[in-house]
């Protein structure tokens, strides 16, 4: 069954059931501790029962009709007078209820039978103070049920909405990553035909990763890191004698751990576009580590040659949608460093995988 439908049958049953406390509460509990030689005993029951259906009206003719229909709707006044009208009616109900029953049931006995034109002010004014507070409960109960209502559906919508640019980022991730690797593979091809052959084998691997994949939300830890080995391993083909590589990935075999896919792909991209020089000594040192906390840290270190302004491969959008995505997907819940000192570049991200994972299972529930 769909989430959202799910959660909307959910949401309507615990409405149920708290109706059905709530009178049970007030009106039926009472009754089992008025008399101590019976569990139960009728009769102060069916005296309430008067004010009891009267109280249940006012409730919910507000519930479902005059707060829907009239006070969400702005129609305050025609609310108020709707609602003396209704009291009024109740009250005189609740109070001539009691001389009909003793009428049509004389041999009950249930009511002390008044005087013919008799009038008890005071039970009138009782009984229409408790109307005037019924309604302000309902109201209240109502408020609470539509906050609850509209905070749901601004879940719902946040999620979708986070969905949709997370899927729109995606898609931007896919052409820029082999965008990138399709300007590697063409400068291999002119001074390495083989290894540009080669090139072309080890993209179709990568390929499979992004065409299957990453079509799911998360991935496990160890199928992104074989794709980042499979990766760093292209990028080997084309390095020239003088590029010293070299990377650690630390984790255990048998980890439960999920990322997102490509999470760290555009932070690779970077150290090897900006990592190497054609003429001058480079290195590129790239790490990943799960801690036993369920963080996953990655780290990269590389020499910097900013590129100039005529390079214009991959368009600088890679680490920008690295960062959205982290906004998305790990608000509050990573921490990501990166500076530039003695010709030096460096960039550490650490996302708490455990977190999203304890928060994806409570939105499902």
């Amino acid at each position: 069954m769909d989430q959202p439908i799910k959660r909307n049958y959910q949401i309507t049953w615990n409405n149920v059931f708290v109706h059905i406390l709530l009178w049970g509460v007030i009106f039926i509990l009472p009754y089992f501790f008025s008399n101590e030689e019976q569990v139960f005993n009728w009769r102060p029951f069916l005296r309430s029962l008067p004010d009891m259906l009267g109280i249940m009206l006012v409730f919910y003719m507000n519930y479902f009709v005059f707060i829907e229909k009239l006070l969400f709707k702005g129609r305050t006044r025609e609310y108020i007078i709707y609602n003396i009208l209704l009291i009024i009616g109740v009250t005189l109900l609740m109070y001539y209820m009691p001389i009909w029953i003793n009428t049509l049931m004389p041999e009950v006995r249930l009511f002390r039978r008044r005087r013919r034109g008799e009038i008890s002010v005071m039970h009138l004014i009782r009984n229409s103070t408790t109307l005037f507070l019924i309604t302000g409960l309902s109201v209240a109960f109502k408020m609470t049920v539509r906050w609850f209502e509209v905070d749901n559906e601004r879940k719902e919508l946040a999620k979708a909405k986070s969905e949709a640019e997370l899927q729109n980022i995606k898609n931007q991730i896919n052409p820029h990553f082999l965008l990138n690797t399709l300007n590697n593979i063409y400068a291999l091809i002119e001074f390495n035909p083989p290894k540009a052959r080669q090139a072309v084998v080890d993209l179709s691997k990568l390929l499979r990763h992004l065409l299957y994949d990453n079509n799911q939300t998360y991935v496990p830890l160890k199928q992104e890191a074989d794709f980042m080995r499979n990766y760093i391993d292209l990028m080997r083909i084309r390095l020239a004698d003088n590029v010293k590589l070299k990377s650690d990935f630390s984790y255990s075999e048998s980890t439960n751990t999920k990322i997102p896919p490509l999470i760290f792909i555009s932070l690779l991209e970077n150290s090897f576009k900006h990592g190497i020089s054609g003429d001058k000594p480079s290195f590129i040192e790239i790490t990943l580590k799960e801690h036993p906390d369920g963080k996953v840290e990655f780290a990269c270190r590389n020499s910097y040659f900013p590129k100039n302004e005529k390079d214009k491969s991959g368009s600088g959008i890679g680490l920008d949608l690295v960062k959205r995505r982290l906004e998305l997907l790990y608000p509050g819940s990573y921490s990501w460093e990166t500076k530039i000192e003695n010709d030096v570049y460096s960039t550490v991200l650490v996302i708490d995988s455990k977190k999203l994972m304890d928060d994806t299972k409570l939105l499902d529930s």
